[in-house]
Formats: C-alpha cells, structure tokens, sequence
C-alpha cells in the first residue's frame, strides 16, 4: 500500500485546528478576572502563590502547544515545498510507516533512533 499524502495534510491539518483551538481556551483562561476568593486566613499572599502557579501551569501548557503547531505547520510548509517525508538529519526519505503513524515526522528511524540514544547517554 503506498503512503497517501493527502491523507497525512488532512490529518496535519485537523491537529493544526484542534491546537490552535486548544491555545486559544488556554489564552483566554488565562485572562485576569475580577472574582477574588474570601475568608482564607492567608488572605493575599495565598491567592497570588495560587494564581502564580497557575500561572506557570498554563505557560507551560500553551509552550507545549505552540511547540506542537510549529512541528506541523513545518511539515505543512514541506508538503508545499515538495521536501516532506524527508529526513531532517540524513536526508533520506523517511518509512511510509513512520509518516502513516505520526505524519509530522522529522527524522527517519534510523536517525530517531540516534537521537534518543544520545540523549540517554548525555
């Protein structure tokens, strides 16, 4: 069976939607509002440690997520440009089965492989 490209822009595309549908609550939760909570005998200091870790929370949150719409929208842009399904490191052409499983691949195995194993040696 061969790899269907325009199956793999469909599925890009509707993670694309679904993230930045994600970033967007995450940015709008993130908006100060106006309610304060009462009768903590801490008073301020308690709800500004609550409300800086929260904080920190959905940073890390929406950074994951941007991270996740830059990779595809890279192997977007690589579809248009004809370069998609080609390693980033070897510049081999990466396994149909690879992109059949995770469309914004980067990496073929063999240079996947590679990297993790030098990560784990660091």
């Amino acid at each position: 069976m061969a790899f269907d490209i325009g199956k793999a822009r469909t599925r890009l595309e509707g993670e694309k939607k679904r993230l930045l549908g994600e970033l967007e609550q995450l940015q709008a939760a993130g908006r100060p509002t106006e309610e304060r909570r009462e009768g903590s005998p801490f008073g301020k200091r308690e709800e500004e440690a609550t409300e800086s870790l929260e904080l920190e929370r959905r940073l890390a949150l929406e950074q994951g997520v941007k991270e996740q719409l830059g990779i595809i929208t890279n192997a977007l842009t690589k579809m248009d440009a004809g370069t998609y399904g080609k390693c980033e490191v070897c510049g081999k052409p990466i396994e149909p089965a690879r992109l059949e499983a995770l469309p914004q691949a980067r990496s073929c195995m063999v240079c996947k492989s590679r990297q993790t194993k030098n990560a784990k040696t660091r």
